[in-house]
């Protein structure tokens, strides 16, 4: 990526994006952008529109006011530049899938479901599974793996399919706080590799520390900025209520795990 690319427009725009159905109103005007090489943590409540958001960058929801835009033009998804690891419950984990075929599905966003998968594409699947550590797991059922191991394999999907920006819908739920730290790390690599990550969560007590920005989300954006700047107490009270405002308040002092 050149550097002219970089200064001419931030990475990702979510400029105005409004999502109602049925009267209820998901997403308010919600406005943020952020530049490349930047991890992102999309905070907030349960229901807080977290998942509408991340549905809405990435294109599952077509319904919507306002523009997302990549490097300053209206986002096409359809190029592969844009990867989505869904939550651990939208999964159907069942299906008899390979470690190294759910990585090889990031390549169809490069070649077509259609073409058959080359030396170069092979060769993709191994580095990006070398780089999250499980190559020696390729042939195990996705099935089998731990939590934390799945979502690595997600995350090597992504490498493969040679995104430039990243959302993870809830990476760490279910996941034990050493494999949090592991895949953090290794997000924190791509980070400085120049992709964009963004994670969605609403527990900040072993996390808040280690983004480099935070979407404070309500359904509207109560805050955007780095961590120490962004959790004032009152932007906690307006996620969490006032009894969050000491149990987030302790999960930071704390270091963040």
């Amino acid at each position: 990526m050149t550097s002219e690319r970089q200064a001419a427009a931030p990475a990702l725009s979510v400029e105005g994006v409004s999502v109602e159905w049925g009267g209820f109103r998901a997403l308010n005007n919600v406005s943020f952008s952020t530049k490349v090489g930047t991890l992102v943590g999309v905070v907030g409540p349960n229901g807080a529109g977290k998942t509408t958001l991340f549905n809405v960058i990435s294109g599952v929801m077509p319904n919507y006011t306002g523009r997302v835009l990549l490097h300053g033009a209206d986002a096409d998804r359809s190029k592969g530049a844009l990867a989505y690891v869904p939550q651990r419950e939208r999964v159907n984990w069942r299906f008899p899938l390979s470690v190294s075929e759910v990585v090889m599905l990031g390549r169809s966003q490069r070649i077509g479901l259609f073409r058959r998968p080359g030396k170069r594409d092979q060769e993709a699947v191994e580095t990006s599974l070398r780089r999250v550590g499980l190559w020696d797991q390729r042939s195990a059922l996705v099935a089998e793996l731990s939590g934390g191991q799945r979502q690595r394999v997600f995350v090597a999907r992504a490498l493969a399919q040679e995104a430039e920006i990243i959302l993870l819908d809830e990476a760490f739920s279910g996941v034990d706080v050493g494999s949090q730290k592991g895949l953090v790390s290794v997000l924190q690599e791509l980070r400085d590799d120049g992709k964009v990550v963004l994670i969605a969560t609403h527990d900040l007590t072993n996390l808040a520390q280690r983004f480099d920005e935070v979407l404070c989300l309500n359904h509207h954006v109560c805050a955007f900025g780095p961590p120490e700047t962004a959790f004032t107490e009152e932007v906690l009270e307006e996620l969490y209520g006032s009894h969050g405002v000491e149990f987030v308040g302790r999960g930071a002092a704390n270091g963040g795990g």
